[in-house]
């Protein structure tokens, strides 16, 4: 299966600007067989886990996160762009290539001292799933691992991670 996930996923070249090579997903989720596959395999190693939450980051991390909370019988929890939740928030900036942005979740959305599981579609540079781990660092939350259908190991995204636990299904 991992193989037929791997030949599934395309290649964007000059996307979104020129030499980078996007991996595009779209072919995944519009295979009902394959996001399945993929949602079980980046729920493996937290199956048994009780009283779990899932963060989900905006956007693909949602499509992600919102099933495997579901196969676990586990909280989902989004993490947003600044502006986008109704209640009170907490937040963390971050550097981007081109700037800064914020991401924010409800300062209520996970007891202190549960277990979570941070979720994206991919890992690139670290950089917006680092920022969610300082953002639940402050909400005093367990960081049981963090899940990626895709990582681009090239660019050495772990690293901005501080020894999370990182699982990805599949390996670039």
């Amino acid at each position: 299966m991992l193989e037929q996930l791997r030949s599934a996923i395309r290649d964007v070249p000059d996307y979104p600007k020129p030499g980078i090579v996007f991996k595009d997903i779209s072919t995944i989720l519009n295979n009902p067989e394959l996001y399945r596959a993929s949602i079980e395999l980046m729920v493996e190693p937290f199956k048994g886990r009780e009283n779990l939450y899932i963060a989900g980051i905006e956007a693909r991390g949602f499509i992600f996160g919102a099933a495997m909370a579901d196969r676990l019988g586990a909280a989902f929890v989004p993490v947003r762009k600044a502006g986008k939740l109704p209640w009170k928030t907490r937040a963390v900036s971050y550097a981007l290539e081109y700037g800064e942005d914020t991401l924010e979740i409800h300062v209520d959305a996970i007891p202190e001292g549960a277990d979570v599981v941070v979720v994206d579609d991919l890992l690139a540079t670290g950089g917006t799933v680092g920022a969610v781990l300082e953002l639940l660092e402050t909400s005093k939350v367990n960081v049981i691992g963090v899940s990626f259908l895709v990582e681009l190991e090239f660019l050495e995204g772990r690293k901005k991670l501080g020894g999370a636990p990182v699982h990805s299904v599949l390996k670039f």
